[in-house]
Formats: C-alpha cells, sequence, structure tokens
C-alpha cells in the first residue's frame, strides 16, 4: 500500500484537484456519458456556488496529488470521489472514504463507481437515474 498523506485542501490546492478530477472523468467516467452530461459535469466543478459547498480531501503521495474525495451536507454526501487511473487499486480510495467517513452518508454514484461504493458498504436506493446528462444510482452507507 502507497505512504499517503491525507487532508483537506486549502484554496490553492482545489485547482489542482479539480484538474485531477476531470481528467480522470473524461478517461473513466465520460465515456458513459452524453455530451450534455459531459458538459453539465464541467460546468458543475467549475461552479463557485458549488464548490463553496464542499469540503475537499486530497490523498498525496511522495509524487503529489493522487486522489480527491469531496463531500457536501455536513460530510453526508460524497459529492466528488476521483483517484488518478494509474493509483486504481491501490487502496488510496479505501484510504479516503476512510478519512471523511460518517455513520449514515449518501452518494450518486456514476455507473463506474457503483462497484466501488457497493464494496464500502453502500447500498442501492433506488434504480439509475439521468438528470441533465448526468448517469447515476442514488445509494446509501448503510
Amino acid at each position: 500500500m502507497l505512504n499517503l498523506s491525507i487532508k483537506r485542501l486549502n484554496k490553492i490546492e482545489t485547482e489542482t484537484a479539480l484538474n485531477l478530477v476531470w481528467k480522470v472523468f473524461l478517461e473513466y467516467e465520460a465515456p458513459d456519458y452524453t455530451q450534455e452530461g459531459i458538459n453539465e459535469f464541467y460546468k458543475s466543478i467549475h461552479d463557485e456556488n458549488y464548490l463553496a459547498m464542499l469540503s475537499l480531501y486530497g490523498a498525496f503521495s511522495s509524487e503529489g496529488l493522487v486522489g480527491v474525495i469531496a463531500t457536501r451536507n455536513s460530510g453526508k454526501h460524497i459529492a466528488l470521489f476521483f483517484v488518478d487511473g494509474k493509483y486504481h487499486r491501490q487502496g488510496i480510495g479505501k484510504q479516503l472514504f476512510q478519512a471523511v467517513q460518517t455513520d449514515k452518508m449518501t452518494v450518486n454514484s456514476s455507473p463506474y463507481a457503483v462497484p466501488v461504493y457497493s464494496k464500502f458498504g453502500f447500498k442501492s436506493v433506488n434504480t439509475e437515474q439521468v438528470v441533465n446528462g448526468i448517469r447515476f444510482t442514488p445509494m446509501e452507507l448503510q
């Protein structure tokens, strides 16, 4: 397992984090989305009002930022959760999740991430939905 430091991100680090989020989204999530959904996601991660509601945390290795998780609603909802593709399956997501985990959490999972959230103990609470081109399955940690 990688030696990581996980911490809440400051304003300067947030820009780097959002660049990582966009890069990973394009590689792993965008293929499951329409152009409308891709545009909507891009808009959301550049919306100052939306970003102001988030608490962003980053996982840092000796090579820099390798993963990001963001929560809202006082930590009860996971809004963003991305790990650089070359670091997948190395426990980074698990460490990020454990750093922000609360008793009861929700997430609107992308199709790609449903198996990851299931592994963390989340269960689907509804069928897949599409809003403004964004595909997601509502899930809860139980």
